[in-house]
């Protein structure tokens, strides 16, 4: 069977660690079709707009789709379309799985960091309702729903029974938001009721964030409403080597996007410098979504092994490599 993929690009470096992606994904043997569709500022320029309709289209016949990164403009400008991609998709969840590499070395190099983000991924205040109240006083809302709140612990749950997950932990603020975090931990608690084999615990966000830096070992699955689990998912990713690592999915009822979630690194661009771990290890997880599940593991494992060997890495991770150098290595492992 072949998988059709649209595949997104991105901004800066992004075309270049997709293309490194394309290459280690087709060297694992998986049955793979591309459709290659442009979004952010490429887009813009040819299209005089950001997220054209085809991309839409195309995820429409896909129902997969592997992303580069794109830019979002700080204070201003256009919507993030990361953001605009999972609300119009239904992409309720954020799921990332934060490990760390053999031979990586970090701050946490001897810790043994094996955890799982799940991030609501559709509303709170990403809801972008905000509206200025009078001249210098703005409003946003924060939107918490039992339909979302449900649908995202259900996801954990059913993820930490499938794969041997011990505990869950809901992360909150709900001592001082009562009514919109409170409403989050009561669907929280109510799924864990039914999921008694696993242990629950919650955490209130700051000190979630405290305890993660101290003994992230400890630390097992998450679960956070939207803004919490991006702050969160950023902090994690910092202990294993930063986000040009960690890999990163939006999934829905019947759409999936797979993405890196580093910037574009428009500094780096088209110098052959760029580390495109985190968009492969993004593939390898869409693999396994495809029920591709040996391919991906075989990646993954190729992806460890050039680590663990730790001669052919890209400069942000200590090593000299260039982005081909790093893929023909993933690759030979792959053989």
């Amino acid at each position: 069977m072949t998988h059709p993929i649209t595949l997104i690009p991105g901004d800066g470096i992004g075309p270049e660690v997709a293309d490194a992606t394309v290459r280690a994904v087709e060297a694992t043997g998986a049955a793979v079709e591309w459709e290659r569709m442009d979004a952010g500022a490429k887009a813009l320029a040819e299209t005089g707009e950001l997220l054209p309709k085809a991309v839409f289209q195309s995820l429409q016949r896909t129902h997969v789709g592997l992303k580069g990164p794109t830019a979002t403009p700080v204070a201003g400008g256009h919507k993030s379309i990361n953001v605009t991609l999972r609300k119009r998709l239904e992409l309720y969840i954020n799921f990332r799985p934060v490990r760390t590499l053999p031979g990586l070395k970090t701050r946490f190099q001897d810790v043994p960091i094996d955890m799982v983000i799940f991030r609501e991924n559709t509303e709170d205040l990403y809801s972008g309702l905000e509206h200025e109240v009078v001249k210098d006083v703005v409003e946003s809302l924060k939107i918490i729903t039992r339909t979302a709140s449900i649908r995202i612990a259900r996801a954990t749950f059913q993820f930490a029974r499938r794969e041997g997950r011990k505990k869950v932990t809901a992360v909150h603020k709900a001592n001082i938001m009562k009514l919109s975090d409170g409403l989050f931990l009561r669907c929280c608690r109510e799924v864990a009721a039914e999921c008694s084999e696993i242990s629950y615990q919650e955490l209130i966000v700051d000190n979630a964030c405290m305890q993660l830096v101290m003994r992230p070992e400890t630390f097992d699955v998450l679960l956070l409403p939207n803004l919490y689990g991006d702050i969160v998912s950023d902090l994690a990713a910092g202990l294993v080597g930063g986000l040009g690592i960690v890999p990163g999915a939006n999934l829905g009822e019947k759409d999936a996007v797979f993405e890196a979630v580093h910037g574009t690194a428009p500094d780096i661009a088209g110098q052959g410098k760029a580390n495109p771990t985190a968009l492969m290890q993004s593939a390898a997880l869409m693999l396994t979504h495809l029920g591709e599940r040996e391919a991906g593991q075989r990646l993954q494992h190729a992806i460890e092994k050039v680590y663990a060997e730790g001669e052919l890495l890209t400069a942000d991770v200590g090593g000299q490599a260039s982005t081909s150098e790093f893929t023909d290595a993933v690759i030979a492992n792959l053989r």
